[in-house]
């Protein structure tokens, strides 16, 4: 629960929380500079699905 809302207040954290530093989290900082909500979708995304 705590890395959702991690996830939604600062999507590259939550993703690291989860998966560490590895394609995901640069994709994931990507997604968060090109927007926010593109990068909280990715972030909960990946959360869920582990």
């Amino acid at each position: 629960m705590i890395r959702i809302l991690f996830a939604i207040l600062l999507p590259p954290l939550g993703v690291f929380l989860q998966v560490g530093i590895g394609i995901q989290f640069w994709i994931n900082i990507l997604l968060t500079l090109l927007g926010y909500i593109p990068g909280i979708i990715h972030a909960v995304w990946i959360i869920l699905r582990r």
